[in-house]
């Protein structure tokens, strides 16, 4: 009816003022997709009409992320999905493997004069790869494989070069280029993962670096192996994950939303999961951002922090960052909690690599 038709048209034209375009008030320079109108300014000639006119964009952050996640729906759906593989034989289902994997930080560039080391979104690639086979290699073959992405899987999160919060870092390659590298590094790591366990389950944290491109990668790893049973992709969308094997039960979150250390997080864990909480014995939280080992008893749980396999770049060698470099794979009993480890330190998974 008229009333509804008048609405429409009156939500269309606010709508379209905030891309800059109003005739009716002068405003013809309409801003492109992905900004809005932050001002417009036009200045009038003796007679009234146009002179000229100043306008003011700003990003709109919101449909920004929003044409991301259409693009890369997009992309997924033109992904050929993988093709199963057999399923390994003489697996232990009493028995876990967990690959949590620190800050891969995939695009970041370093130049050796600078931060004392080359680095690159190859050289990333190929420490992941190197590393993740070595670690496949000396833990026992077990029925489930648990990869732990624990955030800034990316270095950056926007065609800009910057963290999600707008801080400039050093970045290889292009946008597209380093998007594509790193969900082949997280493909690499999970075909040998299928190839060594029955089930592979992966959870992709969301990390202040890439904020927005974590979910990204989630839709595409789980066009990839859609066809592939075996592997379980998990949603992306929260900042804390949980996953229970038996009576073990692991949190994971990245780290930068914890106000002081790890305080507060066993309430978070027994708030979030009161039922898995009671089931379990067990409890574990798995963080990365401070890309160096610690250890901290709670109560009900025990936290951990990882160290990553990149090295420093300008800005952390600058400031006297030094933590060690490697990854290791644990390996959980669904009774007893952690019964052994396996540590690959950078030097061995280059070799490996």
């Amino acid at each position: 009816d008229e009333s509804t038709v008048r609405k429409s048209v009156k939500a269309v034209k606010a709508a379209a003022a905030l891309k800059g375009y109003a005739p009716d008030h002068d405003y013809v320079h309409p801003v492109p997709d992905g900004f809005m109108a932050k001002g417009v300014s036009t200045y009038y000639n003796k007679d009234g009409n146009p002179a000229g006119q100043w306008v003011k964009s700003q990003a709109d952050s919101q449909r920004q992320f929003d044409m991301m996640v259409e693009a890369m729906q997009s992309l997924a759906e033109g992904i050929k999905p993988v093709e199963p593989v057999s399923v390994p034989k003489h697996l232990n289902a009493d028995l876990m493997c967990v690959y949590p994997m620190g800050d891969p930080h995939i695009g970041m560039y370093a130049w050796c004069k600078e931060a004392g080391e080359n680095f690159d979104v190859n050289i990333a690639r190929r420490d992941l790869h190197g590393a993740m086979s070595y670690l496949a290699s000396n833990t026992p073959a077990t029925d489930t494989a648990l990869i732990l992405n624990l955030g800034d899987f990316f270095h950056a999160d926007n065609k800009s070069n910057t963290t999600t919060s707008g801080t400039p870092v050093d970045v290889d390659g292009r946008f597209s280029q380093v998007l594509e590298l790193g969900m082949l590094a997280m493909v690499d790591t999970i075909d040998i993962a299928r190839k060594k366990h029955k089930k592979v389950i992966v959870h992709n944290t969301i990390g202040n670096h890439d904020t927005h491109l974590a979910p990204m990668l989630a839709i595409a790893l789980k066009a990839w192996y859609r066809e592939e049973p075996r592997v379980e992709i998990r949603d992306t969308a929260s900042i804390h994950h949980y996953e229970q094997f038996g009576k073990v039960l692991i949190g994971v979150t990245h780290g930068h939303t914890i106000k002081k250390g790890a305080v507060g997080l066993d309430a978070v864990m027994a708030t979030d999961r009161p039922q898995m909480w009671g089931q379990a014995t067990k409890r574990y939280w798995y963080t990365g951002h401070i890309h160096s080992t610690n250890r901290a008893e709670l109560t009900g749980c025990t936290w951990e922090s990882f160290r990553n396999l990149p090295p420093n770049d300008a800005w952390h060698q600058g400031q006297g960052y030094r933590s060690g470099r490697d990854m290791c794979a644990i390996v959980h009993h669904k009774d007893h909690g952690e019964v052994a480890r396996v540590t690959c330190d950078i030097s061995i998974a280059r070799n490996a690599g």
